[in-house]
């Protein structure tokens, strides 16, 4: 009936965060598999399908000249690569369990934990589904050579970041609006099919054009990534730092209206969907 509760250290309380987060993670890639490996090889399969179709279209609309001088299939992935992580962290931060969801009547879960979670399994899955299709085309088609392979895998995570940071938002307006973040949601995943910039080198892109994708931190990160994975490609019409600092004010609206949204939580809400 009485318990006393125990104070842990900041050690303990780390490890038990880090404990409840991997096994969320688990639960969340397991979500749409019971196996993860499935998850994992359907995600692969996506993945190769969206690089086939846009080797081939670039292929026939004559665009094969136009990009960086090299590995075209890598050009073509460097930029595919970046935009799956990208957007897969969106949806999985975005469809994180809310203040309302079952699991969080469970003393240890809160929706801290169910974030962090999310975007773990997306990253987890991204990475690994990466690494399987690069090591299989090294292997049997041609050896990679990044130039820069750590700065490389950075830009990864910053495109990584950034999409958890937009999830963050949407995160915070669906309970209040769910019909209108889901719209959001698929209207901001089909813009950057074209506005990330991965059809094309930003390099060649007249002044007049530029403007219409430097918005978007999407299109700075696939640029700066192939100004680290090509010797011979050096960026100058995107900024690093650009997509940091938004990704970072995202966070902040994202955190400030999550917190704000788990105090006016409502049961109806998930009765109403």
């Amino acid at each position: 009936m009485f318990q006393s509760e125990r104070k842990s250290s900041l050690a303990q309380g780390a490890a038990t965060l880090a404990g409840l987060v991997f096994h969320n993670t688990v639960r969340s890639i397991r979500r749409s598999h019971r196996d993860a490996t499935l998850a994992i090889g359907f995600n692969i399969l996506q993945t190769m399908i969206m690089v086939g179709a846009f080797f081939l279209l670039l292929d026939v609309l004559g665009l094969r000249g136009m990009a960086i001088r090299g590995d075209f299939l890598l050009y073509v992935m460097s930029g595919i690569f970046v935009f799956m992580t990208h957007v897969k962290s969106v949806s999985s931060v975005m469809g994180s369990e809310g203040p309302t969801s079952p699991m969080m009547q469970h003393r240890p879960m809160n929706q801290v934990i169910a974030v962090c979670a999310s975007a773990v399994s997306a990253l987890y899955i991204q990475v690994v589904s990466m690494f399987a299709i690069l090591l299989v085309y090294h292997l049997v088609w041609t050896p990679i050579e990044v130039s820069q392979p750590f700065a490389a895998c950075l830009m990864l995570l910053l495109a990584w970041f950034s999409g958890c940071s937009v999830g963050m938002v949407l995160l915070a307006l669906k309970p209040w609006f769910p019909k209108l973040a889901g719209i959001i949601m698929q209207v901001y995943s089909r813009a950057n099919m074209f506005a990330s910039g991965k059809m094309f080198v930003a390099n060649t892109l007249p002044a007049h054009m530029v403007v219409l994708f430097d918005w978007n931190p999407l299109f700075h990160i696939i640029d700066q990534g192939r100004g680290y994975i090509f010797v011979n490609y050096n960026p100058m019409k995107s900024d690093l730092m650009y997509p940091l600092w938004v990704s970072l004010v995202l966070l902040a609206i994202g955190i400030i209206g999550v917190f704000y949204t788990s105090r006016h939580a409502s049961l109806s809400w998930d009765a109403t969907r």
